[in-house]
């Protein structure tokens, strides 16, 4: 009897349009379940972590782009975010002898040349993601989405205009925006429509007002050259009187902004104070 192993491993990517990729750490291609499952990929994994209870067991697995189903354009599409991962252990002698070792799906996806390294994510990863709604005084919204409904392509609360001039530290300078109060776009988001950065995008961290001119200020650099053409949205802190005064939107406010808070627990009665569930401070 040899004491060499007859077994490897078999690896199944389901890419996001359905397209199932087979690769194998065995020297010859294998075929099971409609599948055939390529050496040619250098397709390897680090030891799977297993994990009894609700732990994550993740891992990870490097390999070679190459070929029409797992090249660049593949990745640059986004097919392989979240495609579904099987590893089997597998008897090249006897494909019909196999058991799955994981499950899961690509997370994270590094690209280092032809070279690619992907988080693999258990099932259990779903077990960390918040699902329902969180009861807070903050709404759960995003200006303009589908819940909020605000039209940020209104003229009130967006506009189009060059940069007129630059500043460290990601301070931009624009003219002719004396309409807007000031702090109108601060915690919004600036939009590059024309430059060498068309299509980035940053979080407005303050906005001053400078009679008709205004400084702006971004957390992200987006290296813009004066004369860049961007989209200016206005900001949203998410409360309910901004939503009331500032938007007119306070029907879809999705928050809750009379719920008490923690200190309302210690409040006792008190003819003198006026309680309304805020800090005792």
């Amino acid at each position: 009897m040899s004491a060499a192993t007859t077994y490897c491993r078999a690896w199944q990517i389901t890419r996001n349009d359905g397209i199932a990729l087979g690769f194998t750490d065995h020297d010859l291609p294998l075929t099971f379940e409609g599948v055939t499952f390529r050496p040619d990929c250098g397709l390897t994994a680090s030891a799977l972590q297993s994990a009894t209870g609700l732990s994550v067991d993740n891992t990870e697995a490097e390999g070679v782009l190459g070929g029409a189903d797992l090249g660049q354009e593949v990745v640059d599409a986004g097919l392989l975010d979240g495609a579904e991962v099987l590893c089997f252990r597998v008897d090249w002698q006897n494909p019909s002898d196999r058991k799955i070792l994981f499950r899961g799906e690509i997370g994270d996806l590094t690209l280092k040349g032809n070279r690619f390294t992907a988080e693999l994510r258990s099932m259990s990863e779903k077990l960390n993601v918040p699902t329902g709604r969180l009861y807070h005084r903050e709404c759960a919204a995003v200006l303009g989405d589908a819940l909020c409904k605000v039209d940020t392509g209104d003229a009130a609360y967006s506009t189009e205009v060059a940069v007129l001039a630059l500043h460290s530290g990601g301070a931009l300078t624009f003219e002719g925006l004396g309409g807007y109060a000031s702090g109108w776009f601060a915690q919004g988001r600036v939009e590059v429509l024309e430059g060498a950065r068309q299509g980035a995008r940053s979080v407005i961290k303050a906005d001053h007002g400078m009679g008709q001119d205004r400084l702006v200020s971004l957390w992200d650099e987006l290296g813009l050259a004066v004369g860049d053409r961007v989209r200016l949205i206005a900001g949203c802190d998410r409360l309910a009187g901004t939503c009331r005064t500032k938007f007119a939107n306070f029907l879809n406010f999705r928050g809750f902004p009379d719920i008490p808070g923690e200190d309302w627990l210690m409040q006792a009665p008190q003819r003198s104070r006026f309680v309304d569930g805020g800090s005792l401070r």
